[in-house]
């Protein structure tokens, strides 16, 4: 039904996957292949799950943060995958992002430090500290900040000048999961909280532009803002996905996904493409790409046969990262060394991620 990735070399026919990515997993008596769409398979993969991705917004280079307490950098071009560089935290790192000109990369872990990274100097330091985990963390150009939240319940404002934070703002409950399209920025929290700010306005007022509680029944997993700005993606550990709109709200709808007829997955992540769609990721092994203008399902990809942990569009929107590995969702009876780790990434054709004009075909409530 779905054909192969279009293009050349490294993304002409699907890279094979060696042994070493796929950890030797052996699923109902037989070694599965999570590569089932014919993506680029990247070397040197985490030896744990990743826990974020983030791509340079300047060139093609990816990042990502794994529970193996590392930060792995590759350099992808058309016909390779390059390891460039790794770093390593005293703790599982949850969050990790590029500054804009994709030099400098920061990064959140589980023993509360924030820490930044030079590419061209490997120059690593501490930038700041929480009272919990790091869950999320990101650079703020616009504002010469780096911008980082956590389970402590909050946002902390870091000026590189200075050790202290240059802000701090209180929430109502811990960080699940933040996103940031300047100057929006969007947190989701337990008991499904979820705070909009306009960053613009933070040095007037650290009261939230925006705040409530999601359309969703169950726990927050994840957020992304819309590159417009204009809306947000939320999804839960429920199987749906809500898209709410900032000011138009009339405009707000849900959707189920990420399920079967006899299980529900979470939704472990979304990341809207620069064109207005999006991706979700869940922990059925699948991932899709949604039109949410028309409301529909635009391609749904083979399972990985493990959960999809994370993924992110590049700036051109034209390479997909996603992350295969254990999400903890049968907690830690269910993760044992031979389960599948692998990083992955998808060529991505316009008419896979093109919304389709004059379609009616919606997805269901």
């Amino acid at each position: 039904m779905f054909g192969q990735p279009a293009g050349g070399g490294l993304f002409g026919g699907g890279a094979a996957l060696g042994g070493a990515a796929l950890g030797g997993a052996a699923l109902g008596g037989q070694v599965k292949d999570p590569n089932t769409n014919g993506s680029a398979v990247v070397p040197e993969c985490p030896s744990d799950t990743i826990s974020c991705l983030a791509w340079s917004p300047s060139q093609n280079i990816l990042a990502a943060a794994s529970w193996d307490k590392s930060v792995r950098i590759w350099e992808v071009t058309p016909t390779a995958i390059a390891p460039r560089m790794c770093y390593n935290h005293a703790a599982p790192v949850l969050c990790v992002s590029f500054s804009r000109d994709g030099q400098r990369i920061v990064s959140g872990d589980c023993s509360n430090k924030l820490m930044m990274k030079t590419l061209a100097t490997q120059q690593e330091q501490q930038i700041g500290q929480h009272d919990a985990p790091i869950k999320e963390c990101f650079f703020v150009d616009d504002l010469n900040m780096v911008i980082s939240a956590g389970w402590d319940k909050t946002i902390r404002f870091w000026d590189l000048r200075q050790p202290t934070p240059a802000a701090t703002l209180q929430l109502p409950e811990r960080v699940y999961s933040m996103d940031i399209k300047f100057p929006l920025m969007v947190v989701g929290c337990a008991e499904r909280h979820v705070v909009c700010y306009n960053l613009q306005q933070i040095q007037q007022s650290q009261q939230p532009y925006k705040s409530g509680q999601t359309a969703l029944k169950m726990q927050t997993r994840t957020v992304s803002v819309c590159h417009d700005k204009q809306c947000y993606a939320v999804g839960s550990i429920e199987g749906r996905c809500s898209i709410a709109y900032v000011e138009d709200t009339t405009k707000n709808f849900a959707f189920k996904c990420h399920r079967s007829n006899e299980e529900i997955f979470a939704v472990n992540a979304i990341d809207f493409h620069p064109l207005g769609t999006f991706a979700t990721c869940g922990g059925d092994g699948t991932f899709v790409f949604w039109d949410k203008e028309n409301r529909q399902r635009l391609k749904q990809f083979n399972t990985c046969h493990m959960p999809v942990t994370a993924c992110k569009f590049n700036a051109q929107g034209d390479l997909f990262a996603y992350a295969v590995g254990y999400d903890w969702s049968k907690g830690h009876e269910g993760n044992h060394p031979s389960l599948p780790k692998s990083l992955m990434i998808h060529k991505v054709t316009e008419a896979e991620v093109k919304p389709k004009a004059g379609t009616n075909t919606r997805t269901k409530r």
